[in-house]
Formats: structure tokens, sequence, C-alpha cells
């Protein structure tokens, strides 16, 4: 049998693309040891894209290779069900030791048993003192306070031993047990699903203090006619006495929290090179979304917006030894819903599922090539879909949310339709249009306003290309609205069926009769079959 490589996914939650330092566009951004990686054996995608800037229907999107309108997982609610078949479950079944740790918002978790169908081991956690929490212990203030929602809580106390033992150092150092004592020869595919760089902003020395505040880049500003959410959002967490000091403090801190995570990668690396099975993987680095981390006075993210800041992320492939590689960075627009594709290609797993992705291994081979020359995004609700928000969910019985949660202005903020309206993104190279389903759209010339702060709607300098982009929505829309599946239903049971073909099936030919129903055959190959058998008794 071929060897299968193993197949090993990092997975931090919430970084922009523009942590990477090797793509050279935040001049305080530290990622060392991803920066070599991507240099000496990896290809590092320059223009990655995720279909939705919030967790789950992202992770439902790139782990089955299907838009987030495919299945109706748009939302924090709705997760893969018993019926739907994702990456894991496909390679488990494949013969693939599949490791994942407890944070994928990918499986339902209702549904007994269901996380168990899709993976062979289950890293819950050990039980180990809770690390120091924030220098700082009054972060949020009173409520009225600039950082009361803010996310923002800053350094990080350590232990006696200049230690901050997270949650995320559990699940890395887990990971890196099971490499070292593997419990069979099955290939396997470990899934580190990392709560960092996601809020709260939080970190230890010494990333707290290692990027220096003064090579930070400008930030976005919210210019003309920018989404209604955005300006909600803003309203609710009256952050307007934030100083540009306030947002240089935010931003260094997430980029401390990304700084951390190429240490927590290199960590795995190392192992897997010391039990000697690094060549024998492909390794894919990529995140589900972005944040804003200031850009637009904004801190966290929005589910219906889709700025760069929000839809650019992170995504690294390594591929196994004996696999080429043009290592480097590449300008090829890819989605993340790509990933499924690939990973099908490289362990040579054919998917259970039609499905929407391209396999990225020819632009891992030549990173010049181009297999896409737009990119998609999705996010919102249609008003009646109140099951779409995240206020009323997590609301419950008692339909409200305290005003003391950290969330509490963004779930509130989609209560209202409008503001939280559907809209759909797509973006090439140069321009961007948003289609919204209150009417309020998007256009933005990507080489004039990179940042996208000013929306161009309507200026007749770019009604041509404006509706290029819309009847490519409509096309995508019609070639993705669904997928069939491949197995096909009977129009009747076996009852039916039998009451069908009694009448013309003498009693010696019966048992036949049921056996070919109960094997599924249809109602005219078996009464040929019983034809063909009665002339010949």
């Amino acid at each position: 049998m071929e060897k299968r490589p193993h197949i090993i996914i990092f997975n931090p939650d919430e970084m922009r693309s523009d942590c990477l330092a090797h793509l050279g566009q935040n001049k305080a951004a530290r990622t060392p040891f991803l920066d070599e990686f991507a240099r000496t054996e990896a290809v590092s995608f320059r223009n990655a894209f995720c279909q939705n800037t919030v967790c789950v229907p992202s992770r439902c999107s790139f782990f089955t290779g299907l838009y987030p309108h495919v299945g109706g997982h748009r939302t924090m609610q709705h997760l893969l069900r018993s019926h739907e078949p994702s990456l894991f479950s496909q390679l488990k079944d494949a013969g693939y030791y599949v490791w994942m740790n407890t944070r994928n918002d990918l499986i339902a978790g209702q549904i007994p048993g269901l996380m168990e169908e899709h993976a062979t081991e289950i890293y819950y956690g050990e039980e180990c003192p809770k690390p120091p929490g924030p220098e700082k212990k009054d972060f949020r203030g009173q409520m009225g306070d600039k950082n009361y929602y803010s996310h923002y809580e800053g350094r990080l106390l350590t232990d006696e031993n200049g230690i901050h033992y997270s949650d995320d150092d559990g699940v890395v150092d887990a990971a890196i047990d099971r490499i070292f004592h593997r419990v069979n020869d099955q290939p396997l595919c470990m899934f580190l699903g990392l709560m960092y760089p996601h809020t709260p902003y939080a970190v230890e020395e010494p990333y707290f203090s290692a990027i220096d505040r003064s090579l930070l880049p400008g930030r976005a500003a919210a210019g003309r006619d920018k989404p209604e959410m955005e300006t909600a959002l803003k309203n609710l967490m009256a952050m307007n006495s934030y100083t540009e000091q306030d947002w240089d403090e935010l931003r260094a801190c997430y980029l401390g929290m990304c700084m951390k995570v190429d240490e927590q990668f290199r960590r795995l690396c190392d192992a897997l090179k010391e039990a000697g099975i690094y060549d024998d993987c492909a390794i894919f680095f990529l995140s589900d979304h972005g944040d804003y981390a200031g850009d637009f006075d904004l801190p966290e993210k929005s589910q219906n917006t889709f700025e760069d800041c929000l839809t650019k992320v992170p995504l690294l492939i390594k591929p196994p030894m004996g696999e080429r590689v043009d290592a480097g960075i590449s300008d090829s627009l890819v989605e993340l819903v790509d990933f499924y594709a690939t990973v099908m290609d490289y362990t040579n797993t054919a998917p259970s599922h039609d499905h929407f992705g391209k396999s990225l291994k020819p632009v891992v081979l030549d990173r010049s090539v181009q297999l896409r020359d737009t990119v998609f995004c999705e996010g919102g609700r249609m008003p009646w879909e109140t099951q779409a928000d995240e206020y009323h969910p997590a609301a419950g019985s008692s339909g409200v949310i305290p005003k003391t949660s950290m969330y509490w202005p963004r779930q509130t903020a989609q209560l209202d339709p409008d503001a939280h309206c559907k809209g759909t993104m797509i973006r090439d190279h140069f321009y961007k249009y948003v289609h919204r389903s209150n009417g309020r759209h998007e256009f933005y010339d990507l080489q004039s306003d990179p940042l996208e702060e000013n929306n161009v709607y309507g200026n007749p300098e770019h009604e041509t290309k404006t509706m290029e982009f819309r009847l490519r929505l409509l096309d995508w829309y019609q070639q993705t609205c669904d997928i069939v599946p491949r197995d096909c239903d009977r129009r009747m049971s076996d009852r039916m069926m039998w009451s069908k073909l009694k009448q013309d099936c003498p009693p010696q030919l019966e048992e036949q009769a049921w056996e070919m129903i109960r094997d599924g055959k249809g109602m005219a190959y078996i009464k040929a079959q019983l034809a063909a058998m009665q002339t010949e008794n």
C-alpha cells in the first residue's frame, strides 16, 4: 500500500494575514519561525481568504469544501450534524488516526457520539493549576469606561517559574506527547485548534514587550459610507475616548499573541523532527478569520463585514518529502474552501461528496500558478432569521443578555436586521464589491484605497466593474447553491414494492423477489428477473 503522509493542521483562531512578518505588511510583527518555514520549505499564500468572518461558519466551510450557504452553516449556532461528513470523518474512515483537541467549533455538541465519529482521539485537557491572570486586575473598569468592551486585558502574570501555562500550551504538549507515543502505525491526522490570538487581547512576557510599538503601521480609518454594523458596534462599545496610544497597546498585545503562536508552532515542528516523522508530514498552518485589532476604531470582529483585516488570513503549506515545493510567498488568490481539496489530494482520499475547493498542490509546485481570479466571503442574515443572529440563541428563554457580557455589543448590534443584513463579498486583486440585502452595497478600489476606508459604490468610474461583479455573484450562487447527494433514494418502501409485485410473482419465486427488494433493486429490474426465472422454469 502506498505510504500516506501524516497531516498536521495547526489552526490559530482569529489571526490576520498581516501578522506574518515575512509578508511585509506590518513591520512590528514578529514571527521568526514561520518566516523561515516559508522561506525554505513551505508556500505562504499572501492572498488567502476565508468564506465567513466568524469561527463556526468558516470552519464548517474549509473542513468540508462547501461554502457557508450550501448547508445553512452561516451562524455560530449551526455546526455539522449527523448526516454531514467532514475532512476528519473521511480521513478516519480512510484509515487515519485522527487526533484533535476540544476547540474545534465544527461538530454539533448536543448529538451523543458525534464527535467520536470524526476523531479517533479527543484531548479534553488536563487538570492543572489555573495560570495567573492579567497584571491589571480591574482591566475592564466600570460599565461605560473605555475598556469595558474593548476585550483588552494586557500583560499576563507568570508563575514562580516565569511561565504562563495556557490551555493552548496544554494542547501543544498533548499533541507532542502523542507524536512521541503513537498508538499504532496508522498515519496521523492531528488538528490543533488553538484559542490564540482570539480575544481577550492578553499575553505574558517576553511576548508582551517584544513588539516595538514605534513600528506599528497606521490604522485603517472609517471614511465614506462604511457598513452600518461597524457604526452600531462603535456606538455600543463606547470606546470613543480610546487614544492612539491605547490602540497601539491593544495592537501590540495582539501581535505578541501571534508571536507566541509562532513559538508554539516551532515547538510542534521540532517535536515532529525529533520523532523522525517531520519529512513524512504535510503541514498546514491556517487561521479561520481575522480581527479588526484597532482598524476602523474597532476590536474583535463582525459577522457580516468583509474588510481584508477580517477576511485575509495566514495559510502556509509544507508538503511531505518527495513532493516538490516552490518555497516562498505566492500571490495567487485562494480560498480556505480549497484547504479541504488540498488535503484530500495529498492523502489520495476520494471526497465523499461534491465540493467547491480546488487543490492547491499545483501552486505549491509553482507559486506563480493562478487557480482563481476571484474569491468570495459571506455573512449576515435575512430579517426573519432570528435563529441566525447571536443574540436570540444566547439569550435563551430569558430573552435577555446581560450588559456585563463582553459580547453584549456584538450580540445586541445583530438585533438590527438592517445592520445585520446578508452580505456577500467578491474580490479580485484590484477591486472588492459587497452586495447587501438592505441595498447599501460597497465597492472599493484596492489600488488607490488598499485599507478600504472609502466606499465608492455608485461612482460612474466603477459602473462596468460593479456590473461584472454582480453577474459573477449570480453565476457563483447558481453554481454553488447546493450539492446533490451521490447516493439515490428509493421512491417506495419494501412493503410498497412488494404490493406492486405480488400479483405477478408466483409463490415459488417469492423468496427471490424479497431478496431483490431488500438489495434495493428497482421495480423494472425485479420484474424482468422474475419473468426470466419463470421462462427458465
